[in-house]
């Protein structure tokens, strides 16, 4: 069974940045992986294969394995290390989606049903739990000591994000720091662990090596700004997307953090029925992103979200000038301009 890629095209008829020109550099690199994800999928206890690939061909961007394809191009390698690594990185974060969405109590991801929705919670944790450990073998197999510290560290880090995350479910005394902190455990370690391993692989310097660790960082911390900000993004709806999924869950991200430090008595209180004490109703959604834009909590979410990916870009100026580069820094600007 093929594993479906989302290609962009690489400019839409606006000029937005996509990540096209990234993925065609990567195309055959991530075709080998895709063949490397399905071979390692294999089980033969057939619930496992089914309820993986229900996940990991709906399709999606591939970003974090494309990332460590890459980043290894970027640093000169070309062999098949790297392929296994995009692999690893991919079963690690197809793993936390399984998880994820039992914690979160999701009925849909990608506009299709979750798996813990067709196969129940206990399956969909324990597959969870198959893959993760698929990628602890081929990150063994891989032989290297420093990509094993890097990844294995990277998801005890998601581990400890999703943790952090729970914690603060329902709490508007949440901080800023607490959320940024969040988010750059439970999403930018795997970025920053996607990218450095193509140094790793390369046997490039320490210095690109934390350059690109740095990279996929804030590329990661930018990607799930804009991501938040979406979840009430008028414009999302309007094509059709899901919205509203965190606020009901009751998470506490960045816009609803601005909303409620910036808001009046009465929109405090708002914020304390609908998240702390979920009690919702019908409309207030709706209430919720009117409040949001009230503040300009989206517009300065993106400017969080810009802040971070301009870091991102300056990391990578140690590496000389190239088409890869090049592509690497407009995965940045795809990233935050989803939100537009």
């Amino acid at each position: 069974m093929a594993i479906i890629v989302n290609l962009d095209a690489r400019k839409d008829r606006n000029g937005k940045a996509s990540i096209s020109r990234l993925m065609e550099i990567v195309e055959q690199d991530l075709a080998d992986t895709n063949d490397i994800i399905l071979d390692r999928m294999h089980s033969e206890v057939d619930l496992i294969p089914t309820l993986a690939r229900h996940l990991i061909a709906a399709g999606g961007k591939r970003l974090r394995p494309v990332l460590t394809l890459g980043a290894a191009k970027l640093c000169g390698y070309e062999g098949d290390r790297a392929k296994k690594l995009a692999a690893c990185v991919e079963f690690i974060h197809t793993a936390t989606l399984l998880h994820d969405d039992v914690v979160d109590e999701s009925d849909l991801r990608r506009g299709n049903e979750t798996a813990n929705v067709l196969w129940g919670n206990q399956a969909s944790v324990l597959v969870g739990d198959f893959l993760f450990s698929r990628s602890f073998q081929l990150m063994v197999e891989d032989g290297s000591l420093e990509v094993l510290a890097i990844l294995s560290n990277a998801s005890a880090v998601i581990a400890e994000g999703e943790v952090m995350q729970l914690m603060n479910v329902g709490d508007t005394n949440t901080t800023e720091d607490s959320y940024l902190k969040v988010i750059s455990s439970k999403t930018a370690a795997l970025f920053a662990a996607a990218c450095e391993v193509g140094a790793v692989v390369a046997e490039r310097p320490k210095t690109e090596a934390r350059a690109l660790e740095s990279y996929g960082r804030n590329l990661g911390i930018a990607f799930q700004l804009v991501d938040d900000a979406l979840d009430y993004s008028a414009e999302q709806q309007a094509l059709g997307k899901s919205i509203g999924d965190d606020f009901r869950e009751g998470k506490v991200t960045l816009p609803i953090l601005l909303a409620f430090r910036r808001g009046n008595a009465e929109e405090r209180a708002f914020w304390k029925r609908v998240v702390e004490d979920h009690d919702q109703q019908d409309d207030d959604l709706e209430r919720a992103i009117e409040i949001i834009n009230r503040h300009s909590a989206l517009e300065d979410t993106i400017e969080r979200a810009r802040h971070y990916g301009a870091m991102a870009k300056d990391a990578l100026g140690i590496f000389e000038d190239s088409e890869i580069k090049s592509a690497l820094l407009e995965a940045v600007d795809f990233s935050i301009e989803r939100a537009f």
